[in-house]
């Protein structure tokens, strides 16, 4: 496919905005994340650099960027130097067609949720390589606790997509969007099911409480991570909070009609949107205890899945009848 030098251009400079908002993203989510915790508990959090601790996250990336980069004895170094590399691009890349308005928009993919979904998965093939480089059995449990609970988790969040998709007639993000101009999906019974089973395999896709085992302290020392240092243990972080944002955005976009909304500019909608469910899941994240492995894997296949494909056949029952 020819692209003129305009549109290259034009897309270059996307780029390097998606870039600049993933880094700024990452560095206030950690901020916000320790803030929530704080409130929860009943303390202050970052306090010392800047106001309210504002540049608390600048002062870690400093330190990240400082550290010494660590081989551990022993490593495959070629598959454990790449891991990060595929845990981090597909995150970045997960943001060409998210839709932060109407004309705010890297590029319109008429395949656009379906890009999401699979470029996104990509991450934990990273994960496993980390533990499997580093030449620690720690870090390979916790990469292989990873891939089996995406892989498990995989299977009732795109049967809940699913479900979006045959209400919207289109799997393109700013069709999903202008599918929800009349009222938002949500307020459907169908797709209020679609969306609590959404939203608890994305919370265990992004290895979020009460769903973190891969990277379980108490069992595993940090996980798939645990001989990384330096930045590149910095872009697995970036990595694991730009996965949650997008989970968020897509939440946002699948449920709540993304950038719509009246008065303020449709990029404030679509953030107010994406943050209030990124502050609900935080919310959550520090309110319940860690699941076992076991209960985690049956839940995901004897709960989740069975209740997804139910819904994706009713759902389907009911737009023929209604067609």
């Amino acid at each position: 496919m020819n692209f003129p030098v305009q549109e290259l251009l034009k897309l270059a400079a996307k780029g390097g905005f998606v870039l600049g908002f993933v880094a700024v993203s990452a560095m206030f989510l950690i901020w916000l994340e320790r803030k929530v915790s704080a409130w929860i508990q009943n303390r202050k959090g970052p306090m010392m650099t800047g106001p309210q601790g504002a540049f608390q996250s600048v002062a870690d990336t400093v330190k990240l960027l400082l550290k010494e980069n660590i081989v551990p004895s022993g490593a495959d170094f070629f598959i454990w130097w790449l891991a990060p590399f595929f845990v981090a691009i597909p995150a970045v890349m997960a943001f060409v067609c998210m839709p932060f308005g109407p004309h705010h928009i890297v590029y319109d993919l008429n395949v656009g949720i379906l890009y999401i979904c699979s470029i996104t998965s990509v991450s934990v093939l990273g994960i496993f390589m980390a533990g499997w480089g580093s030449n620690n059995k720690y870090s390979l449990l916790g990469g292989m606790r990873s891939a089996a609970q995406i892989i498990s988790y995989e299977v009732p969040l795109l049967l809940s997509v699913l479900v979006v998709v045959m209400e919207a007639g289109t799997v393109s993000m700013q069709g999903i969007v202008h599918a929800q101009e009349p009222g938002w999906f949500i307020l459907k019974p169908n797709v209020m099911v679609a969306f609590l089973i959404y939203l608890i395999s994305a919370t265990a896709e992004v290895n979020r409480v009460p769903f973190d085992i891969p990277e379980a302290e108490s069992e595993l020392v940090a996980g798939y991570h645990t001989e990384y240092s330096g930045m590149k243990f910095a872009m697995f972080f970036v990595a694991e909070y730009t996965n949650f944002f997008i989970i968020s955005a897509t939440t946002a976009t699948l449920f709540f009609g993304g950038w719509l909304g009246p008065w303020a500019p449709s990029p404030v909608w679509f953030l107010l949107k994406a943050y209030g469910i990124v502050f609900f899941l935080m919310w959550v994240r520090w309110t319940l205890p860690r699941l076992r492995m076991d209960q985690m894997m049956t839940f995901a296949w004897k709960v989740l899945t069975p209740l997804a494909l139910v819904n994706v056949l009713v759902t389907g029952w009911f737009l023929v009848r209604k067609g």
